[in-house]
């Protein structure tokens, strides 16, 4: 990989490091490694921080405010913010909207929305899930009708992450009844403050409160807020799901995680090969998504790639966290009482890993279901391979 990188590559790694050891809100970093719950100010603040630089925007062209980075450039950022432990972007308006915004919106949508992007004035939360869908998204059922200058929305969406924060929604709907079901989809945003907007807290098996139900009835939302064209949005969704699915792949905090699982192993375990062999089949996996990644940023890949890369990121997620939950023993346990006692503020009295660990055991198993679900991107593979093509570099 140092083959892509060039010295004012290596340059800006060096302010990066520097900057996240000296001008980024270190009671952040402490509270979110103790396991103290995070608030959306905490959030606010740790994105502001990035802003101050011109850091936040990442991905964003320069004449939206973004540091117009290269993918390469954009990569060892996040490199950077992941191994000093920094909390990482909220994706839905800073890797999802905004990018969708600046390339298919309006001079008038750009000038409202993407400001308080950049700002933290608005979170955004994505509305595409819906109720009686599934993993088939393509079959979503809420409904935009047209009514003069404005759409009324019917219907509903769910496992709708940080909705309970959120300002504003970006919503996959339906504006025409089509005989192929992904033609008739459009994407528009809507104000959370809107009559007939409403929001409900799902509870995860973990205890914690990010995911919710959202419901629309009657919501009048005006036309300007739709994204580009009529009919278009389920282009747009692809557009924003390949993004999405690069996303999870949080190169930098994998390889944190498993330093530290390596060196709390011998501790807490001592010579157990069973638990060094699993450590090390990760830590090989984790290099061939970087390599992966890498390709994918720098266009070097076939489309499908991405579907594959959404595969092994998961699942290698999935393995990192139930090596962390083997490695709290006994001490996972104390995650009952904590959900029980609604997930106060305070750091929890074991290791803080046995608790923030064994949440994210419990929440990642869905990591193989969202954002396209496991089976539903071999799918896609399997029809990419079926017509002869590849999933290494481009030909």
């Amino acid at each position: 990989m140092d083959l892509l990188i060039d010295a004012d590559d290596l340059a800006f790694v060096d302010e990066a490091r520097i900057f996240f050891e000296r001008d980024y809100p270190r009671d952040i970093i402490d509270k979110a490694r103790a396991g103290i719950v995070l608030t959306r100010d905490d959030h606010v603040r740790a994105q502001q921080a990035l802003q101050a630089r011109g850091w936040l925007g990442v991905g964003w062209p320069a004449e939206h405010g973004g540091p117009g980075w290269t993918p390469v450039r954009r990569y060892l950022f996040e490199q950077e913010l992941e191994r000093a432990g920094a909390l990482s972007i909220i994706p839905m308006a800073v890797i999802y909207i905004g990018p969708i915004v600046c390339a298919f919106g309006t001079p008038e949508q750009q000038a409202h929305w993407l400001p308080d992007i950049l700002e933290s004035r608005a979170m955004w939360a994505q509305g595409y899930s819906e109720p009686e869908s599934g993993s088939d998204l393509a079959s979503l059922a809420m409904t935009a009708t047209r009514d003069g200058d404005d759409f009324i929305l019917q219907g509903s969406k769910i496992w709708t992450s940080g909705a309970h924060w959120a300002d504003w929604i970006f919503c996959l709907v339906r504006t025409e009844k089509t005989a192929r079901k992904q033609d008739g989809i459009s994407m528009i945003c809507v104000d959370m403050r809107t009559p007939g907007v409403e929001v409900r807290p799902i509870i995860t098996m973990d205890g914690s409160h990010e995911l919710n139900q959202v419901r629309f009835d009657a919501v009048r939302v005006p036309a300007t807020n739709l994204i580009g064209e009529e009919g278009r949005g389920w282009y747009y969704a692809n557009v924003l799901l390949s993004a999405e699915r690069v996303s999870y792949a949080h190169v930098g905090r994998k390889r944190a995680d498993l330093a530290a699982l390596a060196v709390l192993g011998e501790e807490r375990l001592g010579a157990n090969n069973g638990f060094r062999q699993r450590l090390a089949r990760a830590g090989i996996m984790l290099d061939v998504v970087e390599i992966s990644v890498l390709r994918v940023l720098t266009g070097d890949a076939e489309p499908a790639a991405v579907s594959g890369l959404k595969i092994a990121c998961t699942q290698l997620a999935q393995e990192i966290t139930a090596l962390w939950v083997e490695l709290a023993g006994r001490d996972r346990s104390a995650l009952v009482d904590r959900s029980a006692a609604g997930w106060s503020a305070q750091a929890p009295a074991v290791p803080g890993f046995a608790v923030t660990r064994t949440a994210s055991y419990l929440f990642e198993r869905a990591q193989t279901i969202y954002g396209g679900s496991t089976e539903v991107q071999k799918t896609i593979v399997w029809r990419h391979l079926a017509r002869g093509g590849a999933l290494g570099r481009r030909a």
